[in-house]
């Protein structure tokens, strides 16, 4: 098999400019100072839900300049149901060879620990739903685009699979997202689209979730 095709290599098709990130280097962290400094509390779950709403709503001020073009040219591309299936029974098996490696990374544990009820419910939508969806668009879509489309796929897969992973911060949570981050970044490249990897994550991050919340304190 030859490299697959490059949809940013077609001349219609649209491309990330380096504008568009940076806008939103520059407007995710004013609006979040601006946020942080507004929030009535501190807890672990609103911070998080605060820091991924501001991160969606500074990627869509960042593409909206782009029209019609910006869903495509984020990755936001059809794609049949084999590359979905495919990405989700591999995340599956992926995720639980990882989480074989090593404990909970810490921060995961702080989230889930204790929470019941409507909590339960509200970590799942934060963490299961919008971090998820934020990330891919962010990484794989924002990133990934713009240096796929300066650069080439091969370096737009490297940088933006080692940023996601440096992004989650702690050590052993680095670690163990690497190679998730490297499968994703995978993904992205050979379908051309980040619809495979935005179902694949929703699902592995909502039974991971899911499993620390509820059979966690079991």
């Amino acid at each position: 098999m030859g490299e697959p095709a490059n949809p940013l290599n077609d001349n219609d098709s649209p491309r990330l400019p380096g504008w568009s990130v940076l806008t939103f280097v520059v407007v995710a962290p004013l609006i979040g100072l601006l946020v942080f400094w507004l929030l009535p509390e501190r807890s672990n779950l609103l911070v998080l839900s605060a820091f991924f709403g501001i991160c969606l709503l500074g990627l869509v001020i960042s593409v909206v300049p782009l029209g019609r073009k910006a869903p495509a040219a984020l990755g936001l591309r059809p794609v049949g149901w084999r590359p979905i299936v495919f990405a989700v029974l591999g995340t599956t098996v992926l995720s639980f060879v990882v989480s074989q490696l090593g404990p909970q990374p810490e921060g995961v544990r702080q989230v889930t620990e204790g929470i019941q009820g409507v909590q339960a419910l509200q970590t799942l939508a934060v963490l299961g739903l919008l971090a998820p969806i934020t990330e891919e668009l962010v990484f794989r879509g924002l990133l990934y685009g713009w240096l796929a489309g300066r650069w080439s796929n091969l370096v737009a897969f490297v940088l933006s699979s080692l940023a996601f992973a440096a992004a989650h911060t702690e050590p052993l949570h680095i670690l163990l997202v690497l190679p998730l981050g490297f499968w994703f970044g995978w993904l992205r490249w050979r379908t051309g689209s980040l619809i495979p990897t935005i179902v694949a994550h929703i699902i592995n991050n909502t039974i991971a979730v899911a499993a620390a919340v509820f059979l966690g304190g079991a």
